[in-house]
């Protein structure tokens, strides 16, 4: 029996986390609003028809991976020995600034140019006949092998931001909008790597957060979802070892964002 990858098994617990972060922030806005301030802070530029700022985000990236029908084929061969292909949750940061277009007092739109730096992981589990000396002739181990595809992307996402009616000084709000994103490595470059992908993308994004009125300024952190939209497989440069294996490949990533203004 295969061993679970103890990066595979914190992935069960990938909402519970999520709803942590929501439940954290939620605590941090209650905590802001009711203990730090006695007076009402005009730190923001809220009233502003343009302001601007900057962001630091961490995000958590991976695949959006689907099996090709060949694999899925019981009867095809070439691909038995490939027990399975996991993409695997990874760690980055990006940085970028924030400029606010003031539409309405709850509405505004979002221009954040920023650099991102990601790292995809991907653990391709082959079946291993076991050859030596065995009291089962039967017997089937596995081998796994981790591919990495590192990237740093320019990414120019436009955001809509509604946001709640202010109480004191806190104020929740919700986002939803897209991204174009550009791959700063050349095609040639990337097709060394024994996975394969485009360099460029759009996304849909969606998230909720906070707006934290300081004396001099607004603290917001924010938590966005991100799906790309295009398959950015290329499977003829990819390692002809399990690139039949796959259809397609989407991207996906989960980011905090800590924006100041």
């Amino acid at each position: 029996m295969q061993t679970a990858h103890f990066r595979n098994q914190l992935n069960l617990y990938r909402r519970k986390i999520t709803l942590s972060i929501f439940g954290a922030l939620f605590l941090i806005a209650e905590a802001s609003g009711q203990s730090r301030f006695n007076e009402i802070s005009k730190a923001g530029q809220d009233e502003n028809f343009i302001s601007y700022g900057f962001f630091l985000a961490g995000h958590s990236n991976t695949w959006r991976m689907k099996y090709s029908d060949a694999f899925l084929d019981p009867t095809n061969t070439d691909l038995r020995r490939i027990q399975s292909i996991v993409p695997v949750y990874s760690a980055g940061f990006s940085l970028g600034f924030l400029v606010t277009v003031r539409l309405h007092d709850q509405l505004n739109l979002l221009f954040t140019p920023k650099v991102g730096f990601y790292e995809f992981r991907t653990d391709v589990n082959f079946f291993e006949p076991n050859t030596g000396n065995s009291n089962s002739i039967n017997e089937i181990t596995f081998r796994r092998d981790t591919y990495i595809n590192e990237a740093t992307m320019v990414e120019f996402p436009l955001i809509f931001k509604y946001k709640a009616q202010r109480f004191n000084n806190t104020r929740m709000f919700f986002t939803g909008g897209g991204s174009a994103m550009f791959r700063t490595k050349d095609q040639e470059e990337a097709n060394i790597e024994d996975l394969v992908t485009s360099g460029r993308d759009f996304t849909v994004d969606f998230g909720m957060g906070f707006d934290l009125y300081f004396k001099f300024f607004k603290f917001s952190p924010e938590v966005r979802f991100s799906h790309g939209l295009l398959d950015v497989y290329r499977p003829e440069e990819s390692n002809p070892a399990f690139r039949d294996a796959i259809s397609q490949i989407r991207r996906k990533s989960i980011t905090l964002y800590l924006n100041f203004q």
